[in-house]
């Protein structure tokens, strides 16, 4: 048949997880939260819960571009897919 499995009925463990690296970036940039708002006018809030990597269920594009807009950098710096530990 294919080389693809069905993940149907796994649990969240099972099939990894998407980190945010939002908070990495901005530390190796140098750039605070704040700076981020001005820069980009968005909300606060948002910020803050992608650097805690908090209540994130689906990611907004526009904030991503967004971002790598104003941090000159790509989506994979901000997001890396994590597999499930075994």
């Amino acid at each position: 048949m294919d080389d693809f499995k069905s993940i149907v009925s796994y649990k969240l463990d099972e099939y990894g997880h998407v980190k945010v690296k939002l908070a990495e970036v901005l530390h190796a940039k140098n750039i605070s939260k704040n700076r981020l708002h001005t820069l980009t006018g968005i909300k606060n809030d948002t910020i803050d819960r992608y650097c805690k990597s908090k209540n994130i269920v689906r990611v907004d594009l526009d904030f991503i571009a967004k971002v790598c807009c104003v941090l000159d950098c790509k989506i994979e710096d901000l997001l890396e897919y994590q597999k499930p530990e075994k």
